[in-house]
């Protein structure tokens, strides 16, 4: 498994590689990163292009990072197998959306970390939140952070 990251060097998981190798070698490429300033619309018409024509894009991340209609256009020319989607640009997904019209394409509607050990995890994290906040604390992970 071909892994890239900015900061991690080493990876017990699989072999830390360049993105520009991860892209061209993959047969699935799967999003899991932030969206910032630097990676929204950061995956778009030169990265599909770099992709083998049998490789699929799932990303898990957020739809800002994925430039929707290169993606389309990708799917469309063939120029990719498909892809699996549980983020988009706008959400919820608008109907007349041409992903839709894919058959190889799925698309989940926000929730893929929808598991039970995850609604554990979420439903603690915010006990936790409230009970910082209420003693006193600042919150960890603010919404409205105001500097």
């Amino acid at each position: 498994m071909l892994i890239y990251d900015p900061i991690t060097k080493n990876s017990e998981f699989g072999e830390v590689t360049s993105r520009e190798e991860l892209i061209k070698q993959s047969d699935f490429i799967s999003l899991h990163l932030p969206a910032n300033e630097k990676t929204n619309g950061s995956f778009g018409e030169k990265e599909f292009a770099a992709m083998k024509r049998t490789a699929y894009l799932i990303n898990l991340a957020r739809g800002s990072i994925v430039d929707e209609s290169a993606l389309i256009n990708a799917i469309k020319n063939k120029q990719i197998a498909g892809a699996g989607l549980d983020v988009y640009s706008k959400e919820p997904l608008p109907l007349d959306n041409p992903l839709y019209s894919f058959n190889n394409v799925i698309l989940t509607p926000h929730i893929g970390s929808n598991t039970t050990k995850t609604m554990d995890r979420m439903a603690l994290h915010a006990a936790m939140e409230v009970d910082r906040v209420l003693s006193g604390g600042s919150p960890k992970w603010p919404v409205n952070h105001i500097e």
